[in-house]
């Protein structure tokens, strides 16, 4: 398993990737998309120059269909991620898909495989891999139903993988990591903490409550070799306790990977 993180563009983002041994970056760039897109050759170069490969890009949060069908700017859009993030030899683009609620559970599911079949041809087309994530943020495509009418009938479909996500919404990661750890490409280590059943903090990965070391021992068994990506999301650790959380979690995870 390869271990990096979540940063954005910039060359210093990728000078304190390399500075900490990191394996890769992850650039997530949800609202920023336009910024991504008009600085790819200035990526590319600090990629070269610090031997820090882009191990995935993704876009969160925005409306991919609508009762009327598929959002077409928004198909478009990530196309050209796609393409961009083939351009930085990335071979990983995360993305979801929003619940329509004027439409029932199968109308939904269909217009999803719809997108979805769309963004897997675009890579398929560059040697890119689409995954969506786990995350809530204006997705339905994030557990067990879903998973199985969907990545059911998409076999090129894969998922990106944050257990904190089930954690908080009071499921069991462990069972969704047995049950689909084979279509699983990326996982995001992000921190949970609950207090009195309630969402208290996310701090660093390995100072929390999350069970590391049966996480991975799962994904181990299912033949996972893919990257763990760090996401710094704590409202408490920033500034320099932020900096010393990444360096604990660097440190903590690296006596885990074999």
């Amino acid at each position: 398993m390869k271990l990096g993180m979540i940063t954005w563009i910039t060359e210093n983002d990728f000078r304190r990737a390399k500075e900490r041994d990191l394996e890769f970056v992850e650039l997530d760039v949800n609202d920023r998309a336009e910024e991504f897109l008009d600085h790819v050759t200035e990526i590319a170069e600090y990629s070269k120059k610090y031997s820090m490969p882009v191990g995935a890009v993704g876009r969160w949060g925005s409306t991919r269909i609508s009762k009327e069908g598929i959002c077409k700017d928004e198909l478009e859009l990530e196309s050209k991620l796609i393409e961009a993030a083939a351009g930085l030899n990335c071979e990983i683009y995360i993305t979801g898909c929003n619940y329509v609620e004027e439409l029932s559970y199968f109308e939904n599911c269909k217009l999803a495989i719809e997108y979805f079949e769309q963004l897997i041809a675009v890579g398929k087309n560059c040697r890119v891999k689409i995954a969506v994530y786990n995350c809530r943020w204006n997705n339905f495509v994030h557990s067990d139903m879903a998973y199985t009418m969907i990545h059911g009938y998409l076999k090129d479909l894969y998922i990106k993988y944050d257990p904190s996500h089930c954690i908080y919404a009071g499921g069991d990661y462990l069972k969704e990591t047995r049950d689909w750890g084979d279509r699983f490409l990326h996982i995001h280590l992000k921190g949970s903490l609950k207090i009195d059943n309630e969402r208290f903090d996310d701090p660093p990965a390995g100072m929390d409550q999350t069970n590391w070391g049966a996480f991975l021992a799962i994904l181990y068994a299912k033949g996972y070799d893919g990257n763990l990506s760090i996401e710094p999301h704590s409202s408490h650790w920033w500034g320099e306790l932020g900096e010393k959380g990444i360096d604990y979690t660097i440190k903590y995870f690296r006596n885990l990977i074999l």
